[in-house]
């Protein structure tokens, strides 16, 4: 018994040793699909390619109520726009702009207390695990009263009566109670206030707000147009005062508005000199920060509201009554942030580039060029058509492609009253099934047979390869059959669905499809949807 017992314990040890290694080269294997047969589209997905990580700050909102921040689980909370140009962050004071009447008043918040325009929005952004955006103004005066007078530039000496130098360093101690009556208000002490107001909330800094437009939206503090020279020079005196206070906070600029702000800066006077303006931006601050020893701005920030028409109509215009030539130009635009075959309809492409627009490859392009390691975030974006289905495939597709293209951050702006169906797309990608599953963190290559009509973004687990979720947008208006082959490092024996249609502004559960052939499914999408596919391997 001994000697059988002796001879057994090696032959089982060898035979658990076999099955590690066997189990191991398994994990490393690829499961091929089969084909699952004719569909209108074919679906080519693999877990081995294209591998990257996806932003987690790419799911951001503009201003969400909490109803809403619950439902998308938004990532990422924006303290931006027009009302922060202007922004007294010692007393909360700020002016409206163009906006409304150029009148300062209390509208960002009625309380005093430093900061408190600024706080529940941070504190509310930890306590959901999501980062928040916080802009600081960089023009030379920011409100000193909230006395709402209409049109207060138009008083004489108005800047000195109602008005506060705005300054990017105070060169002395900073207070987290600062002198709301010496005239002056410093960023670098907001900053340290901020870093200190929340501890732990991931925080971004934003450098002010569209600044190709102040002569217009903020003619009562800057009247002048800008130019090249002048917001690089501020872009950087500031950043450099924000990442002295506060070394590892991400700093983001120059916010343009749009594209004619990417070229020209707006028809900067200076433009002509010295060409296109990301280029010359990027250029100029990598040099700054070469000279400085430190990064200065580490997203390259951008604002696309896109200009494509459909029936004669800018898709962003309210969706009420839409035509179908409208709705389908919506569907198509987001191609234009990719796709070097797409041109879209648009004064951009008809006035100024006659050719595609490929606007993500084109900026990554110039920072890889100029200021490699800069990221891209796009902090205010709106494919209109919010409150229909339309709405809901157009930002969805901008998601998508937003992890499969590398952008570093973005932020939904609403341009109206209802947004459901553009939340809806949030959550396909946040929380589909109502309980917080939400797309993986690892970009896999997803491509499609036939982009106009379906495209597809597939993601994996970086922690679990068999965590595996695609999204399939139909933008047809029937329905079509996707083929869909899945190479991946496990064979899938079923997928969850869940679908966004038309008939309700929130994904709901589509049951369940077993492949045709090994990994390899043949799905009907309903028309004019947003489909969530989750392969299981039980």
């Amino acid at each position: 018994m001994a000697h059988a017992s002796g001879v057994l314990r090696p032959r089982a040890a060898r035979l658990v040793a076999l099955a590690a290694i066997l189990a191991l080269l398994a994990s490393g294997c690829l499961f091929s699909p089969g084909d699952p047969g004719a569909a209108d589209v074919t679906f080519t997905i693999d877990t081995s390619q294209a591998n990257h990580p996806i932003s987690p700050l790419i799911y951001g909102l503009n201003f969400p109520s909490a109803a809403t921040l619950a439902a998308t689980r938004a990532t990422v909370l924006r303290l931006g726009g027009n009302r922060w140009t202007a922004y007294n962050w010692e007393t909360n004071a700020s002016n409206a702009g163009s906006d409304y009447c150029f009148e300062n008043d209390n509208y960002l918040s009625s309380s005093t207390t430093p900061g408190a325009a600024v706080l529940p929005t941070v504190q509310q952004a930890k306590n959901a695990g999501a980062a928040a955006i916080v802009t600081v103004p960089i023009v030379d005066y920011v409100a000193g009263d909230e006395q709402a007078v209409c049109n207060i530039q138009n008083q004489a000496n108005y800047l000195a009566l109602h008005f506060k130098r705005n300054e990017p360093t105070k060169g002395s101690a900073f207070s987290l109670t600062p002198n709301q009556t010496d005239g002056y208000v410093y960023q670098d002490e907001f900053v340290n206030w901020l870093k200190q107001a929340v501890p732990g909330a991931n925080v971004l800094i934003q450098l002010d707000n569209e600044p190709d437009l102040w002569s217009s939206t903020h003619a009562e503090v800057h009247p002048s147009p800008v130019t090249y020279a002048e917001l690089i020079q501020r872009d950087a005196v500031y950043a450099l005062a924000i990442k002295n206070v506060w070394p590892s906070v991400k700093v983001l600029g120059p916010v343009n508005y749009g594209y004619e702000g990417f070229v020209n800066l707006q028809g900067a006077s200076d433009s002509a000199a010295d060409g296109n303006f990301l280029d010359y931006y990027l250029t100029q601050i990598a040099a700054t920060s070469n000279y400085v020893g430190k990064r200065l701005i580490d997203d390259l920030d951008v604002h696309w509201y896109p200009e494509a028409t459909g029936g004669g109509h800018r898709i962003t215009d309210d969706a009420s009554g839409d035509s179908a030539a409208e709705i389908a130009a919506r569907e198509q635009a987001p191609r234009s942030l990719w796709d070097p075959t797409y041109t879209e309809d648009s004064w951009i492409t008809n006035d100024v580039t006659h050719a595609p627009i490929d606007l993500i490859p084109w900026i990554q392009g110039k920072i890889a060029a100029h200021y490699p390691g800069t990221g891209l975030s796009m902090t205010e974006w709106d494919y209109g058509g919010a409150n229909e289905i339309s709405g809901a495939i157009a930002d969805a597709d901008v998601l998508g492609i937003f992890g499969q293209k590398g952008v570093d951050a973005a932020t939904y702006w609403p341009l109206a009253s209802n947004e459901t169906f553009s939340m809806a797309a949030f959550e396909a990608f946040r929380n589909y099934d109502g309980n917080g599953a939400c797309f993986g963190d690892t970009s896999i290559l997803a491509s499609s047979s036939d982009v106009p009509t379906a495209t597809v973004y597939a993601s994996m687990n970086a922690a679990n390869h068999n965590q595996v979720t695609i999204v399939a947008i139909n933008k047809a208006t029937t329905a079509k059959t996707a083929a869909i082959k899945l190479t991946a490092e496990a064979s899938f024996k079923s997928a969850k669905v869940y679908t966004v249609t038309s008939a309700k502004a929130a994904p709901q559960a589509a049951g369940t499809i077993t492949p045709k052939a090994q990994n390899a499914w043949l799905y009907t999408m309903p028309a004019q949807s947003v489909s969530i596919i989750v392969p299981s391997t039980s």
